[in-house]
């Protein structure tokens, strides 16, 4: 689900860059309003588990692998703004030093996963769990329904962006700039395997994160307020004064398990280099798990301008110095999370600096 660099125009990204802009603004604000130290942990928590569960790869129908988002158990504890804020931040990693997803198309998956994901897996969230207990088994239930619901819209609106590309955007002999799959191959692509097992790894991820902090932390469960409305915080008190420690031991725990992501074989569909799409072997590949849809012969043209206008770092979880793949997967989960607890700690710093002559005034 994470679109390359390449596959989307660059009016496509930037209208998609504006429509992300637009939601980090109001996430932004609300976050601005209500920030206090203890609840930068809880973002920053939540990018790192979303980070670490976007590691697991599964298969998919078809020969293509997919993966949970960890969205909705998010949106759920930190209300819409927050989980927007914690895994736009988690994508901007992938994106910058594992070249998972694109610099040019970062908004694109933003809006995607990070901000429609957000407010779909909390609006039905709330509107399932209404007026129920905060420990009431209705509450598991809706996290799962809503963890499904949510990463299949997401799925979906990447299917759309990549169909409409060859419809509006190619040359005057027909042949696509960008991305070379038509709706009627993109839709069916992206969304049997959401709609089976990736649909089925969202919700029962937070299903089961729902049961256990019903159990183990049930503060984190009181959730945000109505984020339609001005006068209300970020996240509960209850939200804010409980502690992450057991949440950052799961994702210890899960951080260590990351080498198993990458035994699913295949690839997540619709992320192929230009240098795939050039590959004869692949480029049967890639027609096998496209409905035997014949792409064009020659890479996009717009696609292979676009395709290397970011070079990561440590591209594809692997470091280029690491010869174990598994080892070096690990190394890019450890990585990943340590960037994202030095930018919290950077932002508590800066926000108790902030406050200081606000306490002594």
């Amino acid at each position: 689900m994470h679109i390359p660099d390449g596959y989307l125009s660059p009016s496509t990204c930037a209208t998609l860059y504006a429509f992300s802009m637009s939601g980090w603004y109001l996430a932004l604000r609300r976050v601005k309003r209500a920030l206090a130290t203890r609840t930068i942990p809880l973002i920053s928590v939540f990018a790192a588990f979303s980070f670490v569960i976007m590691m697991f790869n599964i298969p998919l129908p078809g020969g293509t692998t997919g993966h949970a988002l960890g969205v909705t158990i998010a949106a759920i504890v930190l209300g819409p703004w927050g989980s927007i804020l914690a895994v736009s931040v988690a994508l901007a990693i992938q994106a910058l030093f594992f070249g998972d997803g694109g610099i040019t198309t970062l908004g694109a998956n933003c809006f995607n996963m990070a901000i429609v994901g957000s407010l779909v897996a909390y609006g039905v969230y709330r509107a399932l769990s209404s007026r129920s207990e905060v420990t009431a088994r209705r509450r598991v239930v809706a996290a799962g329904v809503a963890g499904y619901i949510s990463i299949n819209i997401a799925a979906f609106l990447t299917a759309l962006e990549f169909g409409i590309q060859p419809m509006l955007f190619h040359d005057t002999g027909g042949t696509p700039l960008y991305a070379p799959y038509p709706l009627h191959v993109a839709i069916p692509a992206m969304m049997i395997g959401h709609l089976t097992f990736a649909g089925l790894a969202e919700a029962l991820i937070a299903a089961g994160m729902v049961s256990y902090l019903q159990r183990a932390d049930v503060g984190l469960l009181r959730g945000a307020q109505d984020f339609l409305s001005t006068s209300t915080p970020l996240v509960s008190a209850d939200v804010r004064s409980s502690s992450p420690t057991q949440l950052w031991w799961i994702v210890g725990c899960l951080m260590v398990c990351t080498p198993a992501g990458i035994l699913a074989a295949g690839a997540a569909w619709g992320e192929w280099s230009s240098a795939d799409m050039a590959n004869p072997h692949t480029r049967a590949y890639i027609e096998a798990v496209s409905g035997n849809h014949k792409v064009t012969q020659s890479v996009p043209a717009g696609l292979q301008k676009w395709s290397t206008v970011w070079t990561a770092p440590f591209p594809a979880y692997a470091p280029r110095f690491i010869k174990s793949p598994a080892f070096g997967y690990l190394l890019s989960a450890i990585f990943g999370v340590g960037l994202l607890v030095l930018a919290a700690a950077l932002a508590a710093r800066i926000t108790r600096r902030a406050r200081e002559p606000e306490s002594q005034s």
